[in-house]
Formats: structure tokens, C-alpha cells, sequence
């Protein structure tokens, strides 16, 4: 899944802002594509959450309990340029936001935007300025047929179920460097 930076394009890597402002993280495409996807990890609930899928169309389909006026996807006519807009940021925000297309079965990922929300920024820091597209954008409108209740459709679980598995299978090579590096005595408890 390493290939799938090289064909999503995630920026800026990180932002810093405060409660109440808004934000605009853009994903570039290379690669032909039926939509786009958002997801943001959040590591202190340890969930991997669907927020929006936004089609070629201009069509939003939303993920359970998410806020329709909070995040909002513009797309360029090209489609290969997409920006979620999240709006009235709140440190429940806090997490790293993934754009990803569907791809032959695969779930191709973005490189990912870390998003921080805090009550109030230490003073040597600013505000990490969003992107600003050059290029003109037109709004996505929101599908007024989704519903809220019942099961997720396979539309949304089985990217999931995938950025999920692809997200679990890339900390493998991880572990497996960290127990190579600790000496085998600490391992023992010696």
C-alpha cells in the first residue's frame, strides 16, 4: 500500500488551529477514480471513521452521524483536485484525515492531514495557513437521499473494512523493526 502516496496526494501534512475556525485539507488524484472518500483516525477513541464519499457527479453521501453543514467536499472540474472543508472546529476534530479512491478491489489512501484543535494556541505558534486552490472550485451538493438509520451499504463498509485492513498490515513492518531493535536480554526480562 505504499504506492498509494505517489497516487494521492494529501495537503498540508499537519495542521494547528484554534476552536471555531475552519479548515481546507486538498487531495490531489492521479489516477481515474468513480469518487472520493474521507476518513479521519481519531488515536484517542481508536476508531477509523467514514465522514463523506463525494462522486464524479457532485453527489455526498455522508457517514452516520456526521454533520452535513460541518464538512463540506469541493471538487474541481478536472476531478483530480478534491478539499474537504471542515467547518466550527472543536478538539474533538483532533485526528488524521485520509482521502481515498476505490481502485480494483484495493483502497488506495492519501498520505494524510494530522488536524489539531485546541481551546488556545501557545504564543510562538500561528495558525498553519490551508491550502488555496488556483484554480476555480464549484460546491458539491448534498444528496438528499441518504439515510441515517440501518446498516452502512457496501458503498461505505467494505473501503472501510479495506483502510482498515491496509492500516493494520502497515504497522506489521513496524513491530517487527521495533522487536529486531530491543536487545533479546530486555526481552527475556533478564
Amino acid at each position: 500500500g505504499f504506492y498509494a502516496n505517489l497516487l494521492l496526494t494529501q495537503t498540508p501534512e499537519h495542521i494547528l488551529t484554534q476552536t471555531n475556525n475552519k479548515t481546507e485539507i486538498l487531495c490531489e488524484l492521479k489516477k481515474e477514480h468513480t469518487g472520493v472518500y474521507w476518513y479521519r483516525w481519531s488515536q484517542e477513541r481508536q476508531q477509523f471513521e467514514f465522514l463523506v464519499f463525494s462522486n464524479r457527479l457532485g453527489k455526498a453521501t455522508y457517514g452516520t452521524n456526521v454533520s452535513q453543514d460541518k464538512f463540506r467536499v469541493h471538487e474541481e472540474r478536472s476531478h483530480s483536485s478534491y478539499s474537504l472543508h471542515i467547518s466550527r472546529l472543536h478538539p474533538s476534530d483532533n485526528g488524521t484525515y485520509y482521502c481515498s479512491i476505490s481502485q480494483s478491489s484495493q483502497l488506495l489512501l492519501g498520505s494524510g492531514t494530522r488536524l489539531s484543535v485546541a481551546d488556545a494556541l501557545p504564543l510562538p505558534l500561528k495558525t498553519t495557513p490551508t491550502p488555496v486552490s488556483k484554480k476555480p472550485v464549484q460546491w458539491i451538493t448534498k444528496s438528499k437521499a441518504v439515510s441515517r438509520k440501518g446498516p452502512c451499504s457496501p458503498l461505505v463498509w467494505i473501503p472501510l473494512a479495506t483502510g482498515v485492513l491496509l492500516l493494520l498490515l502497515s504497522l506489521i513492518p513496524t513491530a517487527h523493526r521495533l522487536y529486531r531493535e530491543y536487545p533479546a536480554s530486555i526481552l527475556r526480562g533478564a
